[in-house]
């Protein structure tokens, strides 16, 4: 972006209403059982059940960041029509929250937003995620108020990009090309003659690359394969002569640099040592947030659990890289809230990993009369509804968390 970061359309840095909305955003979203484990060296124990909580857990800078502003973006504006651009962030109570304030979500399609309904005196917040250039330079020709929550990880994820664009190379992102970040992301490339963009989802999809510049596989196979995840025009001919690697901030960490490695050997042994120095980048574009709490479940995972909980929205894709890593060495359920527990009827409702749709498992804790939990929860996901969650994982046991002090 090249805009100043504050203009009277344009605002990144807030109203200066920190203080004002401090005493909402408490009540809405602190926890009392998640600051006594934190009091706790992260565990409570009682009946027979351990709750251990990984160090590193729930709201990051970013998302604290993003949700603040939208709330002084209301006691700014409190009669002005308010819309937001899709979620702030993807946990549903937090979007709920944002509603009951009055907040309009536009939609979308899987492309840009409808802006038809947004008029010149109304206010459009960007989400954390942050917009597409086309999305971001339709709401300038409209005239709108602007408040960019875009996180500053996506940010330098940008710039990233913009530099593989302005020096001729194709971005190659790891990430979900439907996802809001990754779309931003790649219409960064829009801004220059021949920007080309590449989504790769995984190590699967990246050797799927790799085989294309070393040689193996058809032209015609290669475009319909990725034909909803590049650029228009996308000719892998001519685009994976000079390469970048990119990753949406949220994806597993060593699987992005694990990709990263393979395409510059992919170049390497397609053309050599030397052409991969000169045409070939890479860069951990991961952030800092989602990185502690990866690193953070796998020191929890070397504590003896029976089980992990992991909390957050089943459309947060922090949240599900991070129950990946626990469902690789523990068993392993990512629900959205505490009322994924259903304590009555003794089941847990919940995603398993690289699945869609719930399951239930009845039973869940099983029946040994000491059992130890690991819990954690998405950058998304506010410490009160966490500390929802553990009280139900305790009365599934039927013992009271409020007895806990």
């Amino acid at each position: 972006m090249t805009l100043p970061e504050t203009t009277p359309t344009y605002y990144r840095k807030g109203f200066g209403l920190k203080a004002e909305v401090h005493d909402t955003l408490a009540a809405d979203y602190t926890g009392r059982l998640v600051d006594l484990l934190r009091q706790r060296d992260y565990m409570l124990s009682m009946g027979g059940v351990t709750v251990r909580l990984a160090r590193e857990f729930g709201f990051c800078y970013g998302v604290e960041r993003a949700v603040e502003y939208a709330y002084q973006t209301r006691t700014k504006f409190p009669d002005r029509r308010i819309f937001l651009a899709g979620e702030i962030i993807h946990n549903p109570h937090v979007n709920e929250k944002l509603r009951e304030m009055g907040i309009t979500f536009l939609r979308s399609d899987g492309g840009d937003f409808d802006y038809s309904a947004v008029e010149p005196l109304d206010v459009v917040i960007l989400p954390a995620f942050g917009v597409t250039m086309h999305d971001f330079e339709t709401l300038r020709a409209k005239g709108v108020v602007v408040v960019d929550t875009t996180c500053g990880s996506v940010l330098n994820v940008w710039k990233r990009v913009d530099s593989y664009a302005r020096n001729g190379l194709t971005a190659v992102i790891h990430g979900k090309y439907y996802h809001e970040e990754t779309r931003a992301t790649a219409s960064q490339v829009s801004r220059y003659s021949g920007g080309r963009y590449l989504v790769i989802r995984n190590m699967d999809e990246a050797r799927i690359v790799c085989d294309y510049i070393e040689g193996r596989g058809t032209r015609e196979g290669f475009v319909a394969q990725f034909a909803r995840a590049a650029s228009p025009e996308f000719d892998p001919d001519r685009d994976l002569l000079r390469v970048g690697v990119a990753n949406q901030t949220t994806m597993l960490a060593r699987e992005s640099l694990a990709i990263g490695e393979e395409i510059g050997q992919a170049l390497a042994r397609a053309h050599g040592a030397d052409y991969r120095a000169e045409h070939f980048r890479t860069f951990d574009t991961i952030c800092s947030a989602t990185q502690d709490r990866q690193d953070a479940v796998e020191a929890l995972l070397r504590e003896p659990l029976d089980a992990m909980l992991v909390i957050g929205g089943y459309n947060s894709s922090n949240t599900i890289s991070l129950a990946a890593i626990c469902a690789a060495k523990v068993r392993t359920y990512h629900v959205e809230d505490a009322t994924c527990l259903d304590v009555g009827r003794g089941v847990i409702r919940h995603h398993l990993v690289g699945a869609s749709g719930e399951v239930e498992t009845a039973d869940w804790l099983g029946t040994a009369e000491q059992i130890s939990v690991g819990l954690t929860a998405g950058a998304s996901t506010p410490n009160n509804k966490i500390g929802e969650a553990v009280a139900r994982v305790f009365a599934t046991r039927g013992i009271d968390a409020s007895d806990i002090v």
